[in-house]
């Protein structure tokens, strides 16, 4: 096996030695493709748990191909593969579904982010599987969940987005709904999967027994709506696209600077905005009735953001933001990648890691959040090649002989 390893991270050790990170010792099986599910299983992944990714052995996972590409290979997958283990099986054939519920067997937590009915069919759902191993735990990811009418939708990230509340509010009022410039639904939906599994760790550490944790996109969306819900019902108050501000909450917001670029300056908090009046040298406007109380900042948001755009104007973006934090005031740049690889706290922190690979080079990518300060997760090898753990796992797990591993292979199973 080649294992792309992190410098100076660490090296993949020996199978079932795969590294530390708090959920050390704990067995995934991740099937489907895409984002939500994969990042669910690399989340987990990056905490130390042993985590074999099932993949068709013909194509593999869609995510191989997609997003910006490097000398014809994907700068995602390296991302949303590591720390993993890839198999290849075909589960439209009884063999590749017998390799699938002989793995299921043998681990802690199952991922799949089929249509809902699939795993049924395949005779791979919880109920079958749990019947033989009670405490397996399933991660069930789908667009609408596994209940309900619009159940066996097709359901991408982005309408649950929609459905879910979120693209309604993205963007400016005066055009229609925007989107964030990354896949939102599909990340908010594997972080709620990998809490769901962790409670369900938990929950079968209680009581012996595993249980489906059934985590919908537009649900996911729907849970960091805040309070949308009962402000419409009790207040009948509509939230709606505001651009880069929210309703009844300054200063916060973008403003210009001397050099021709921009910060973000976030004073709105009685306190902060006393100590944002002294910084620009008009402590007056402390106490002046039309800014106040937050209410009425809120209220004349407009003027208040016309004067602090005047005073940031007048200095560059460096001077600004030193400045601004002399006094205490809540501010910073708006960063690209560029930015945030010149930046010397993301480099203290190690928040980028450089990966060492002999496809890339060198790979830079985001490092393992949270910090956990006695058992850290770690980036231990890039996204592997398809089916570069086949014959490894089958073998050594799952004892298969070679001869009969060969034999999967020249019926294109694996």
């Amino acid at each position: 096996m080649t294992a792309y390893a992190a410098e100076p991270i660490g090296t993949a050790g020996p199978l079932g030695a795969l590294g530390a990170g708090a959920l050390q010792g704990v067995r995934v099986l991740e099937l489907g493709q895409l984002l939500a599910g994969p990042y669910c299983a690399q989340l987990l992944a990056d905490h130390g748990a042993d985590v074999v990714k099932l993949e068709d052995p013909q194509h593999g996972d869609v995510m191989r191909q997609w997003g910006q590409k490097f000398e014809g290979r994907s700068l995602w997958w390296p991302i949303v593969a590591r720390n993993k283990r890839c198999v290849t099986a075909d589960l439209r054939t009884p063999e590749g579904r017998s390799i699938a519920r002989s793995l299921a067997a043998d681990v802690d937590i199952v991922i799949e982010n089929f249509r809902p009915g699939t795993m049924e069919r395949w005779g791979l759902d919880h109920e079958t599987l749990a019947a033989e191993h009670p405490e397996l735990i399933m991660v069930r990811i789908s667009g609408y969940g596994q209940t309900g009418p619009y159940a066996h939708r097709a359901g991408y990230a982005s309408v649950g987005e929609a459905m879910g509340g979120l693209r309604h509010l993205v963007g400016e009022p005066d055009r229609p709904p925007g989107r964030c410039g990354i896949s939102l639904g599909d990340s908010l939906t594997a972080m709620f999967g990998a809490l769901g599994a962790l409670s369900a760790l938990e929950h079968r550490r209680r009581t012996g027994r595993g249980q489906v944790v059934d985590a919908s996109i537009y649900e996911s969306v729907l849970a960091v709506t805040e309070s949308l819900i009962p402000e419409w019902v009790l207040a009948g108050h509509e939230r709606t696209r505001t651009g880069a501000t929210l309703p009844g909450v300054a200063p916060s917001n973008v403003y210009p600077t001397a050099d021709g670029g921009s910060v973000l300056v976030a004073a709105n908090m009685d306190t902060v905005f006393r100590r944002l009046t002294v910084a620009m040298g008009r402590p007056e406007l402390a106490d002046d009735e039309r800014f106040v109380t937050h209410g009425a900042r809120g209220a004349h948001a407009a003027e208040l953001d016309a004067l602090v755009a005047e005073w940031t104007s007048a200095r560059p973006a460096d001077v600004l933001l030193a400045h601004l934090e002399e006094h205490g005031v809540p501010a910073g740049p708006i960063y690209r990648a560029r930015e945030m690889l010149d930046d010397p706290h993301f480099r203290a922190r190690e928040s980028i890691v450089s990966m060492a690979d002999p496809r890339f080079g060198e790979l830079p990518m985001q490092g393992v959040f949270p910090r956990l300060s006695a058992s850290p997760g770690e980036v231990r090898w890039l996204g592997p090649e398809l089916g570069e753990h086949t014959d490894e796992v089958l073998t050594e797990r799952l004892g298969y002989t070679p001869e009969a591993v060969a034999q999967l292979r020249s019926a294109a199973v694996i």
